[in-house]
């Protein structure tokens, strides 16, 4: 790839993530992105990588403010990165031509780096297990009042996991 693609392609994600920020309820503007990419599933694909790496980043500096705090759970600190973002990305996957068959496995590996990272699953755990519990974690942190009392720890938010399997 040449530097005008690359720059082609950063432009035309760039209008697309913008378009989103503009306007929530509008589909996604694959038509003019997909001269750039070729396939709206490359596109997506594209959009997916960016985000995942975002998140990686920032699920680095929770988990670094954990360590550094005793204060601060890591479960509460993953948490307040966790719902909108992925929410938005799992509705533009939705919505778009891929389906749940492709999109599927992406927004798992999401869930199972949070379920991981929020310290509520093992590596050792089973991938299916793994990814339950990452949705589940995410359903939770979803569904909680957006100024909600801090948690008093993650031993409640695992009774209500138990409780949801």
């Amino acid at each position: 790839m040449s530097w005008d693609d690359f720059y082609r392609r950063r432009d035309a994600l760039e209008a697309v993530l913008e378009h989103a920020r503009r306007n929530p309820d509008e589909e996604l503007p694959f038509a003019e992105a997909r001269g750039v990419f070729g396939t709206t599933e490359d596109l997506l694909l594209a959009l997916h990588y960016k985000w995942i790496m975002a998140l990686t980043g920032r699920v680095g500096v929770a988990l670094a403010e954990a360590q550094r705090d005793p204060e601060v759970r890591r479960v509460d600190s993953i948490a307040t990165l966790a719902p909108g973002q992925t929410e938005a990305q799992a509705q533009a996957f939705a919505s778009s031509a891929l389906g749940a068959s492709s999109a599927g496995p992406l927004i798992e590996g999401e869930q199972r780096l949070l379920a991981l990272a929020a310290g509520l699953a093992e590596p050792h755990d089973t991938t299916a297990e793994i990814t339950r519990i990452g949705a589940t974690y995410l359903a939770l942190v979803r569904a909680a009042p957006e100024h909600s009392a801090p948690r008093r720890g993650p031993v409640g938010l695992l009774r209500r996991l138990v409780a949801s399997a």
